[in-house]
């Protein structure tokens, strides 16, 4: 981490990245799927130079999205059969009527949320000649998160009822079909497919395309790339249909890291540490999912350490909590066993930081918004991004 820059500010790597990307492009070279980057997970255009060559475009939940992907991700092709041409797919759990001519000038493909806004907007999209696709909600799901789960009681993303899908197959040319969150196994995702073509299997065979969405954790060392790839390539050769991914945090996983500074310490019970960056304002989704920020390094030093809770420290006494600057009482990034005693001045990075944290972080208490920086392929640094009090005023008018 350089320690020039001030702090805090997100660092993403760009090898790493690329090293995802490569393990992407491998699966989707064995199973004949296309890849598209999630941008409601990570969308920070400054490294999308690597990772275009790997991937097949970008899908999107809203029109801010989809015209970022559209024009950040080589999208912008007047010719919609040139070879290079990256797809931009649009998805919106709900489009009003006043931005879905804009939604449907950046598209390559529409994905509508509801049999009911599918009936509102499928003219529009017909006019443009747009293929139109309709999300599925099979009713189940591998998502060990209430807040994240498709398929919660009462779910609103997606039809699920076979009839009414199946009498309104002549206006969509594909589905959309997201019921994964962070599932690393294998066997979960190949039997919840198997349950998704017992449910939709005479529907699929008459579509073209199919996107499985994200949250398939291929990137794991020890996952079996391999089996999904045959996997999937089998379901595609079955119902004669292009095969879709959407992988966000498999895409940026282990690239981004937040670096902050060590304002404070203090005892209370236990060590206590104030840092210049906050949960709620700079890594949101870990306050959301009560989850920890894993510490990556401490002044320069790699050094891996996993929340207290993770590596069931026996002596907790002497363990370390570390908060951000809020003023939220439960702004605190994680309770470590650490080697040393922090000290004013220490440098912290935290690892993940990339996706699903960028995309959401905001400026809560007037918290000093982190710079992006990027590490290029070539080790030099570039500081992409810096945020200044004009910023903070313009976010509010």
């Amino acid at each position: 981490m350089p320690t020039s820059i001030p702090t805090p500010y997100y660092l993403l790597d760009e090898a790493a990245i690329v090293a995802n990307m490569q393990i992407i492009a491998r699966l989707c070279e064995l199973s004949g799927a296309k890849a598209l980057l999630a941008l409601k997970c990570f969308a920070t255009w400054g490294v999308f130079d690597v990772m275009q060559p790997y991937l097949h475009g970008t899908t999107s939940s809203s029109l801010n999205e989809v015209r970022l992907g559209y024009e950040t991700f080589g999208n912008n092709s007047a010719d919609k059969n040139d070879e290079d041409k990256k797809e931009t797919h649009a998805y919106s759990v709900a489009y009003s009527a006043d931005e879905i001519d804009e939604v449907l000038s950046y598209a390559d493909k529409i994905i509508f949320n509801s049999i009911s806004q599918l009936n509102a907007f499928k003219g529009q999209a017909g006019a443009k000649n747009i293929p139109v696709g309709l999300r599925l909600n099979p009713k189940t799901s591998n998502s060990s998160f209430i807040i994240a789960d498709p398929a919660r009681p009462f779910s609103r993303l997606g039809e699920h009822d076979k009839d009414k899908i199946a009498a309104v197959l002549a206006d969509i040319t594909g589905v959309m079909i997201h019921n994964n969150c962070e599932n690393d196994s294998f066997e979960a995702f190949s039997d919840s497919l198997a349950d998704i073509e017992d449910r939709f299997g005479d529907v699929l065979a008459q579509l073209e395309w199919v996107s499985l969405g994200g949250g398939i954790h291929f990137i794991a060392p020890d996952y079996p790339l391999e089996k999904l790839a045959t996997r999937l390539k089998d379901f595609s050769e079955k119902y004669d249909v292009q095969v879709y991914l959407e992988p966000g945090e498999a895409s940026i996983h282990g690239a981004g890291s937040l670096v902050t500074t060590v304002l404070d310490t203090m005892h209370n019970g236990k060590n206590l540490a104030v840092v210049d960056a906050s949960i709620e304002a700079h890594m949101l989704d870990l306050l959301i999912y009560r989850e920890s920020a894993p510490i990556a390094a401490i002044n320069e030093e790699l050094i891996d350490i996993v929340p207290a809770d993770m590596a069931k420290t026996v002596d907790i006494s002497d363990n370390t909590i570390i908060y951000g600057r809020s003023c939220l009482a439960g702004d605190i990034f994680g309770e470590y066993a650490l080697p040393n005693h922090l000290q004013v001045g220490d440098k912290i990075a935290f690892g993940n930081a990339a996706g699903y944290t960028m995309v959401k972080k905001n400026w809560f208490n007037g918290v000093n918004m982190p710079a992006i920086v990027i590490r290029r392929l070539d080790g030099s640094i570039d500081v992409q991004r810096e945020f200044d009090y004009q910023d903070y005023k313009a976010s509010l008018s």
